[in-house]
Parts: C-alpha cells; structure tokens; sequence
C-alpha cells in the first residue's frame, strides 16, 4: 500500500508540475517521464525570483518547507517529497502553496496545477490515500 499511495502522489505531483511548466518559468529536473522518481520531484526555477525566494515566502507564510536543489541544481531547484508520513490531502495542500507562491512572486507558470492534481487523485483513487 505504501508504495502504491508514494506513486498516486507522485504522479499528482508530476501532474501539476506538468501544468505550472507550461509557461516555460519552471521545468522538471528529469526530462524523461519514466525515469522520473515516486520518492521526490525535483523542479527547476532560475531567474528571479528563483528557488530561495519560493522556498522562502512557502516557509515563512504557509509554514510549507520545499526541499532544495542539492548539488549541481543547488540554487536552480527545489524539491517537492512524496513519500513518509503524507497522503493526498497534505499533497494538496502542499501543491495549493506552491502554486499560491508562484503566483505571489510573479514566477511564469501555467494556473491549474492544483486541479491537475486533484482531477489525477480523484480519478485514480478509490480508497483514501
């Protein structure tokens, strides 16, 4: 079950990844879908504002932590977790944080990651995550 709930949230997470990408301000680290992790996504953000500042107004405002970019992506990415103690609702959350901060900071990216998450789960689900 347990792999089976970090995979549904893993795929809600590409899901609005996907979405918010499709202005170009935001991208995914792994290019190839398949290769692509059920553990962690990571995305790439440079420019200005970049990752810190994102990472910063989640903390700060919403007390949502992101993960950052770990070696060669430090500074060009931050990390979204989808394993451990989550399930769709914190998942949700998470995502509506983000995308709110996307769009507090004025960072390009396409609007209805959320729902594209939400429509995944919905479809997806039939027992609670």
């Amino acid at each position: 079950h347990a792999f089976r709930r970090h995979w549904l949230l893993a795929e809600a997470v590409r899901r609005a990844v996907g979405v918010w990408a499709r202005d170009g301000g935001l991208s995914f680290n792994i290019a190839a879908p398949t290769e692509r992790s059920d553990t962690v996504t990571v995305v790439g953000l440079e420019g200005a504002p970049g990752p810190q500042e994102l990472r910063d107004y989640c903390n700060n405002n919403c007390g949502v932590v992101l993960g950052i970019g770990i070696g060669e992506l430090s500074g060009k990415g931050f990390r979204i977790a989808h394993m451990g103690r989550v399930n769709a609702p914190t998942m949700l959350g998470t995502l509506g944080v983000i995308e709110m901060a996307l769009q507090a900071l004025g960072i390009p990216h396409g609007a209805g990651g959320v729902q594209g998450a939400i429509d995944w789960l919905g479809q997806s689900v039939g027992q609670p995550v």
